[in-house]
């Protein structure tokens, strides 16, 4: 990884560099730490599952390397991707045939409060959301 910092308001910053899929554990674990007993029970580990599968798409699926950004606040997490790659991500049902591809946006879909793609002229931001269960 290229860069690391962490700031006192609960964001969290991470470039990872083109293709590191090592980096995909690193990252799971900055999120665990940064959410810490943050949220309902469990929520550590849909950041973990949902931050995993979005580095993990972004570094296959693209020939750039990725910028993370976590940001926690009471009521909310949000986790953004971006890459530099053109097109938009489509989630699409898994099958039993594919492995374990095909999973990652399907995953994202169905345990995130909320999720999105924002498009820029060069990439894409992959985001998603949990709440907090706090008012």
């Amino acid at each position: 990884m290229n860069t690391r910092r962490q700031e006192r308001s609960g964001r969290w910053h991470r470039r990872v560099g083109r293709a590191d899929l090592t980096a995909v554990p690193e990252v799971r674990r900055a999120v665990r730490a940064l959410v810490g007993q943050w949220g309902e029970p469990g929520s550590a580990d849909v950041a973990e599952l949902l931050v995993s599968e979005l580095v993990t798409n972004a570094l296959l699926h693209t020939e750039e390397g990725a910028l993370v950004t976590a940001t926690v606040a009471p009521a909310r997490l949000r986790v953004e991707v971006r890459d530099f790659a053109p097109g938009l991500p489509e989630p699409r049902v898994a099958v039993a045939d594919e492995s374990a591809h095909g999973r990652g946006l399907f995953l994202v879909e169905n345990l995130a409060d909320a999720w999105g793609v924002q498009a820029y002229p060069a990439g894409k931001v992959v985001w998603f959301e949990l709440d907090g269960g706090q008012t």
